[in-house]
């Protein structure tokens, strides 16, 4: 990292930094849940169809948080938060709190989270950690059945993808962990953050991906080995 006195770090996170943790996926065999795909209890059209099982879904998702810890992964990724001498930014496409809960401050959930629910009628987005029905009045405005978990759904909009952009048009070190590379516009990033000048992309997963040809470094492992002695070399390199 000669030459660079203060670079710019982006990272971005996916389903295999929360694994360890013992988060459940509920996709059972042929990835289905309950005999339905998965994309039939995450959408729009879902929850228009039948909202009640959309909730019984989303229900066992928050509820299964009280279950899991965040690991040595999450741990190490706040740490290398507070020592970061540069910009430092954590885009997750995880819906879980496991980063919260080890401390993390710069971080940004472009798949919205189990714990905040959103208001159709008032728009309002509030915390959650109950369940959530069909009849649940919102907090805000007093109106029941317009409450939906606050998750980016099949279809729907990623959040914060002007903030991502901005931070990769400056990015030095691009770190990708735990992420499919099948999922866009996430998928994306590496190839954008290489364009924009990068000079060094670091992928960590269990096995190559679609997008592991868009980076420099390859470390196969899982995040809780791979993760904490990513994050000495890189302080060790800047401090």
């Amino acid at each position: 990292m000669a030459g660079l006195t203060h670079p710019n770090l982006v990272v971005l996170t996916g389903a295999g930094l929360s694994a360890e943790s013992g988060v459940p996926t509920f996709r059972g065999t042929y990835g289905l849940w309950e005999g339905h795909h998965v994309e039939e209890v995450a959408s729009p059209q879902a929850f228009k169809a039948v909202p009640e099982m959309v909730h019984r879904f989303y229900n066992m998702r928050r509820a299964s948080l009280k279950t899991v810890e965040p690991n040595a992964a999450h741990h190490a990724l706040v740490r290398l938060e507070k020592a970061w001498p540069g910009s430092f930014l954590h885009v997750t496409q995880n819906v879980d709190d496991l980063n919260e809960r080890a401390g993390a401050e710069k971080l940004l959930h472009m798949h919205g989270q189990l714990k905040k629910i959103r208001c159709l009628n008032c728009r309002n987005v509030m915390h959650w950690e109950e369940d959530l029905d069909i009849s649940t009045v919102c907090p805000e405005c007093a109106t029941a059945g317009k409450l939906r978990p606050d998750i980016v759904w099949f279809g729907e909009v990623p959040y914060h993808i002007e903030e991502i952009s901005q931070a990769l048009e400056t990015v030095d070190i691009f770190v990708c962990i735990g992420t499919s590379g099948v999922v866009y516009p996430a998928a994306g990033f590496a190839r954008q953050a290489a364009s924009k000048g990068a000079k060094r992309l670091i992928e960590i997963n269990l096995e190559a991906t679609e997008i592991s040809s868009h980076f420099t470094d390859q470390r196969q492992g899982t995040a809780g080995e791979e993760v904490p002695r990513l994050v000495e070399e890189l302080l060790k390199e800047v401090l």
